[in-house]
């Protein structure tokens, strides 16, 4: 169904609508150390704006939309079959969202320039659109495996790696460089950091996302990252997937996870990093499309749950800033409901922003029909908007939506922050076996195969090695590697005086496990490095030397190439507990345990 007819309907029911209001509005979070004089600006801002709102403008300042193309003029027929408007202006036009969210995956995202061309038409689509509420453009910049916006931006190896690092210090700088790179693209709210707490290793969508599986670890690097994020370069922070989507075997994009904490393990695991994010100042926090049991036996996802998202979130844990939902075309929140009824029940949950409906304009009318019939009232969206307006406000949003694209490279990939990068990703890297005399290793001179998971991922390393002076050759087998890459990776480790096999998630089915005994059987220096997960070497045959960089990014592969060859000493510890694959009960490399030379 097109939108336009919903104008009118909106006309109609909002005196329906407007009978049921009338109590004050719930206040929401101001910036950190805020004096009373802002906040008291940030809440007549958003009560004046609101005053002069349609309802169906208010509901659209729940929603965050996305569209196809790298500017905002750009048609694409995907926009068309979502929205029946073909580019990001004409459907900002039409549905005045309050925020947008940019992928790498969406065509969204060329360079940092392009970016802030893209982010700039996107608030000249909303300031001219019916209310002329500049929008929140957002994104997912979490570092490490879940990078949106790569080089020439600072690169840092992740939340994993920064908890190995064990600098709180090191990251709120991370997050601060980070954010401010954003902020000069026209980005004001970054998706991040991820305030899970990663106590399951086969948890296949958190992982390296976490800082640790320690609960006071992770609280006090999530805290840090806030700040860094909020107080030193200004943006929004994210803290997310509440209540805790750390112990899990399953992907809430493809399926609905299950955990099973008590309500003592939920509060001794899970809140911990929410209550330091909260206490830090968080200015957003997103839901979880997680089943927890212990805090609601219904059966549905928190993202859809008055007793988490408002008795445990709002209440318990007192947050008044604005809560966001994960994707709303993720499976895991879509199973029991309708899109339109989806929406509707985040609402009634208690969140304020609605991510990524799978269908907007059946959402947005879903909505609309619930205020329409009473099912919610305008008072309960008006409680969402406050909310909104006064976080645009504390940001600067309002008065400074758009930036100046001539200074975006003056602070996107400075020099200082790439050296502060280095720095700090040399901090992170973990070595974790050192037998025999594996480590370091002097490369120049010798033949080096680089082999295992990576086409880039290998190269890169290589091309690091080569550059002190080795003779190197990149032969990428894989996350699957098949019996005959397997066989020609050994042919050319026969030939060289040194291996390095790259491990990424290594399973008990995985045929990696089968490359590493193979390179092994040939006598090489061989010498193992995971990748992503620490947690490859349970699976692995008990090599000479093993290293985690919990990251493929160039940072994380360039300190690798360091720790190899002995320029720097590993000082990196372990932010998990590696655990025997047969035995959970046993530890086989604990929290904290790394070694150094």
């Amino acid at each position: 169904m097109h939108r336009k007819p919903l104008r009118a309907f909106a006309a109609l029911t909002a005196a329906v609508a407007l009978a049921i209001t009338g109590a004050p509005m719930a206040a929401s979070a101001a910036p950190a150390g805020a004096p009373p004089g802002h906040e008291r600006a940030a809440a007549a801002y958003a009560q004046t704006t609101m005053a002069s709102m349609t309802l169906e403008q208010k509901i659209g300042q729940l929603f965050i939309l996305f569209a196809y193309g790298p500017t905002a003029t750009t048609d694409d027929p995907r926009n068309t079959a979502l929205y029946g408007e073909a580019d990001a202006a004409d459907i900002i036009s039409e549905y005045e969202p309050g925020g947008f969210i940019l992928f790498s995956g969406r065509d969204n995202v060329t360079d940092p320039v392009q970016v802030a061309t893209l982010a700039n038409g996107l608030q000249d689509a909303a300031q001219h659109a019916g209310a002329g509420i500049p929008l929140l453009v957002s994104t997912d910049q979490e570092q490490g495996i879940v990078t949106r916006i790569g080089s020439p931006a600072t690169l840092f190896p992740g939340s994993m790696a920064l908890g190995a690092g064990r600098s709180a210090k090191d990251t709120r700088k991370a997050a601060a460089i980070t954010g401010q790179e954003l902020a000069a693209m026209g980005i004001q709210q970054n998706n991040a950091p991820d305030a899970d707490v990663n106590v399951n290793p086969d948890n296949p969508v958190i992982g390296v996302r976490s800082f640790s599986s320690d609960p006071a670890l992770v609280s006090e690097l999530t805290a840090a990252a806030v700040q860094g994020y909020q107080d030193d370069a200004g943006i929004v922070a994210t803290a997310k997937h509440f209540p805790g989507h750390g112990d899990t075997a399953t992907d809430s994009h493809t399926g609905l996870p299950l955990i099973t904490h008590t309500l003592e393990q939920w509060q001794q695991i899970d809140a911990p990093p929410f209550k330091a994010a909260i206490a830090a100042g968080v200015d957003s926090i997103m839901t979880a499309h997680i089943v927890v049991p212990a805090l609601d036996d219904s059966g549905d996802p928190a993202t859809l749950s008055k007793k988490i998202v408002t008795g445990q979130l709002r209440d318990a844990l007192g947050f008044q800033g604005v809560i966001v939902t994960d994707g709303l075309e993720m499976a895991a929140v879509r199973q029991k409901y309708g899109d339109g009824e989806v929406a509707v029940r985040a609402l009634e949950a208690g969140v304020d922003q609605l991510l990524l409906p799978a269908a907007p304009q059946e959402a947005y009318q879903a909505v609309e029909d619930a205020v329409a019939t009473g099912r919610i009232t305008e008072q309960r969206i008006d409680e969402s908007v406050e909310r909104i307006l006064k976080m645009k406000y504390d940001q600067g949003v309002t008065k400074h939506a758009k930036v100046d694209t001539g200074k975006v490279m003056n602070v996107v990939g400075k020099n200082s922050s790439l050296r502060a990068a280095e720095k700090i990703t040399d901090r992170t890297t973990t070595l974790i076996r050192n037998e025999n005399g594996a480590l370091p290793v002097q490369v120049d001179g010798k033949s080096v195969l680089v082999t295992g998971y990576g086409v880039v991922t290998g190269q890169t390393l290589a091309d690091q090695l080569a550059a002190r002076g080795a003779s190197t050759t990149a032969l990428s087998t894989g996350m699957a590697p098949t019996q005959a890459q397997i066989d020609q990776a050994a042919a050319a480790a026969r030939n060289s005086d040194v291996t390095v096999v790259l491990t990424n998630g290594v399973t008990a089915a995985s045929s990696q496990k089968q490359l590493v005994a193979a390179l092994e059987a040939t006598g090489t220096h061989l010498i193992v490095v995971a990748v992503r997960n620490p947690y490859d070497i349970n699976q692995l045959p008990e090599v000479d030397g093993y290293i985690a960089t919990y990251s493929y990014a160039a940072p994380a592969l360039a300190s690798l190439a360091k720790v190899i060859t002995g320029e720097i000493s590993p000082t990196g510890t372990l932010p998990v507990d590696i655990r025997s694959a047969d035995d959970p009960q046993q530890i086989l490399y604990p929290f904290g345990f790394g070694l150094s030379w």
